[in-house]
């Protein structure tokens, strides 16, 4: 079960958010809608994405994810590179600024917590500044198929959980099944108006038979 503290802390991140969830000025990883079922949710493709993850097991404070995070989209990384909250990019020889992306990703694994920062598309595994924390590492996600469900409102902890298990049954019966562990998507600071929110949940799929 995904832990309400660090998702609202991780959207924190999303600082130039107003009040009505104006969100139009960060870039967010590209996908195809391939499908719709019922209930609004879409499967989608979504092209490789390269993201900064921090993993922290349930002995460690829950919010330490988001602080090694933090850390990194600040500067603690080889380059010293400072990541920038708002659009537009500038990119100088002296030091780089890189655009917040949204969605913040979370997860969580066995007890630990997983969370992720999408990187801008012009940022490849090769030119991204590598970071300093062992705890926090690089990843490229491969191209893969994803069932979302999208809701507004409320984010907490049993809301999130009732809205995977909406996916999960309308994924029941349907030309596609589970293949992997649900994740969480928020694209609002915690101060967005409710109705304004964009929150998703997200879900790995194959074709049912494949």
């Amino acid at each position: 079960m995904i832990k309400t503290s660090a998702l609202l802390l991780s959207s924190l991140l999303l600082a130039g958010c107003s009040l009505f969830g104006d969100r139009s000025s960060y870039e967010a990883p590209d996908y195809q809608v391939v499908s719709s079922l019922t209930d609004g949710v879409e499967i989608r493709r979504y092209d490789p994405r390269l993201a900064v993850e921090a993993t922290v097991n349930e002995a460690e404070d829950e919010d330490s994810a988001f602080r090694l995070l933090f850390a990194y989209i600040s500067g603690a990384n080889r380059t010293q590179t400072e990541i920038a909250m708002t659009s537009p990019v500038e990119v100088t020889e002296a030091s780089q600024e890189i655009a917040m992306t949204v969605p913040v990703e979370t997860r969580q694994d066995a007890g630990d917590m997983r969370m992720r920062f999408f990187l801008p598309r012009s940022f490849t595994a090769e030119s991204a500044p590598e970071p300093t924390d062992p705890k926090v590492q690089l990843v490229t996600l491969p191209s893969e198929t994803m069932a979302v469900l999208r809701f507004s409102g409320l984010r907490g902890e049993s809301r999130v959980q009732g809205k995977i298990d909406d996916l999960l049954a309308d994924l029941s019966g349907s030309d596609w099944v589970q293949a992997g562990e649900p994740v969480a998507y928020f694209y609002d600071p915690p101060w967005t108006l409710p109705f304004f929110r964009r929150n998703e949940v997200a879900i790995p799929v194959v074709p049912s038979g494949s």
